[in-house]
């Protein structure tokens, strides 16, 4: 008799074994060749990842960003889409602990000030790094409109 697709019960068994001989890793380290690796064995120096997976990883990563502005910030949900994406972008890019550094801009969005908010965007070392995206991301900040038609 051939052998079909294999069935759940020993696709899991596979899955187990897999991870007890590579190991689950959630951050990259070097495998014994010195290769970059994640997860359970996944060369990303060669294989890298699909499409798919980054966008699987960037919804994640949303889902994260969303979550914590909305149970940080009670100005976030009054936000317009326009902005709230602004803020987003900003909290994708800076990450929780140097977002919260932006206490002039954060002050300024509570009020709804948001030529304030964005003149703290302007006067930052961010907006010096992100020339292009700062640049865009303040415009919109002030505008309340998207930076393409």
């Amino acid at each position: 008799m051939a052998a079909g697709p294999m069935m759940s019960l020993e696709r899991r068994r596979l899955v187990d074994q897999l991870i007890r001989h590579e190991g689950l890793r959630l951050k990259v380290y070097t495998d014994s060749l010195g290769v970059p690796t994640i997860g359970v064995g996944r060369n990303i120096r060669d294989k890298g990842i699909s499409h798919a997976e980054a966008m699987l990883l960037l919804d994640h990563d949303l889902d994260e960003v969303i979550t914590d502005l909305a149970g940080a910030f009670p100005w976030f949900c009054e936000l317009d889409p326009v902005r709230q994406r602004v803020v987003c972008d900003m909290r994708f890019n800076l990450g929780p602990t140097r977002f919260r550094r932006f206490k002039t801009m954060i002050r300024a969005l509570g009020q709804k000030d948001y030529v304030g908010a964005a003149g703290a965007m302007r006067d930052s070392l961010w907006a010096i790094q992100t020339k292009s995206r700062a640049a865009r991301l303040i415009q919109m900040m002030v505008t309340g409109l998207d930076d393409e038609p």
